[in-house]
């Protein structure tokens, strides 16, 4: 495919493009399933390397919806980079298909099958990135307030693959992004240096802030969003019982909630841990968005194919 792009990190797109993929993510949920065909006869190849729910959920439906086919393919069946390499999976099924969306172990497989394959490739989670679920929470945010500039975010929690492309991605659509993590378990300062440059607002005010912090109370003042993650991510299963150590107060609950902004919702990517980041029932709290987050996906998702694809 002559000039494809990938989507293997939410830096891949620039500010302005996010802004578009939000506002086309809206009027694809505005419309009935099926009546936008800008996928058709296009074939997509699902890697799955990770269990998901969500994820391969919406990304089947949402190719259907557009018009196009889904294969999905098991780590049992692929093997990647051990059964054959990774660049001779990207070879083969470039023949085959329009597009890669891949969810794997390492980020590295990834960037070989973007750099091997002459298809598109979307990363549908990484150990680096999750920048599908991004698209979504920013979709998410802008629904449940209205604008996205101006808005505060506060992320309780492990500096993991989801926090790290919502620091990349919030601020480029002119959002205040603050991740309150115990001392080694923050996001690298690379990673605030970039966020920091590509943070802008659309409405002329102030270059968005991104703050490093340790304590969840001080990153929840004024805060309009509150998210947070499970402490244990798949693949650091090992680390299980030192995480459950490192992160002892850093539950989101209705009192951390109660020190937020009033009109704040709280959001969670799933699967959750109950009993660990979140008390029992927490996504059903009254100020609680996930689910409408977890659905959004489908729509976030339908935009970005859309855009590489068509």
């Amino acid at each position: 495919m002559p000039n494809k792009r990938d989507f293997l990190s939410i830096t891949d797109i620039s500010p302005d493009e996010t802004r578009r993929l939000i506002d086309r993510a809206m009027e694809l949920k505005a419309t009935t399933p099926g009546s936008v065909q800008s996928l058709a006869g296009k074939r997509v190849a699902l890697l799955f390397e990770k269990p998901s729910l969500r994820t391969r959920v919406s990304f089947q439906i949402g190719i259907a919806e557009l018009g196009g086919y889904s294969l999905y393919m098991s780590p049992e069946e692929v093997g990647l980079g051990r059964r054959e390499p990774v660049s001779d999976v990207a070879r083969v099924l470039s023949g085959y298909v329009d597009a890669v969306v891949a969810r794997v172990n390492s980020h590295d497989s990834l960037v070989e099958l973007a750099e091997s394959g002459s298809v598109p490739v979307i990363n549908a989670l990484s150990d680096l990135e999750h920048p599908c679920q991004t698209m979504a929470d920013l979709l998410t945010i802008a629904e449940i307030h209205g604008r996205t500039d101006g808005v505060n975010v506060a992320f309780i929690g492990d500096g993991n693959n989801v926090s790290r492309s919502l620091c990349l991605g919030a601020p480029a659509v002119g959002m205040n992004f603050a991740i309150a993590a115990p001392h080694g378990y923050q996001l690298e300062e690379s990673v605030f240096d970039a966020a920091s440059d590509r943070g802008v607002r659309a409405d002329g005010g102030p270059r968005p802030t991104v703050h490093p912090l340790v304590r969840p109370e001080d990153a929840v003042v004024d805060a309009d969003v509150v998210y947070t993650d499970v402490w244990t991510s798949m693949g650091d299963e090992a680390e299980t019982e030192q995480r459950l150590a490192a992160f002892q107060g850093y539950t989101v609950d209705d009192g951390l909630m109660a020190k937020a902004a009033p009109g704040a919702c709280f959001m969670h990517d799933m699967p959750a841990h109950y009993g660990e980041e979140v008390p029992p029932g927490m996504l059903e709290h009254k100020q609680s968005v996930a689910y409408q987050q977890a659905h959004n996906r489908l729509h976030a998702q339908k935009a970005v194919l859309e855009f590489l694809l068509s």
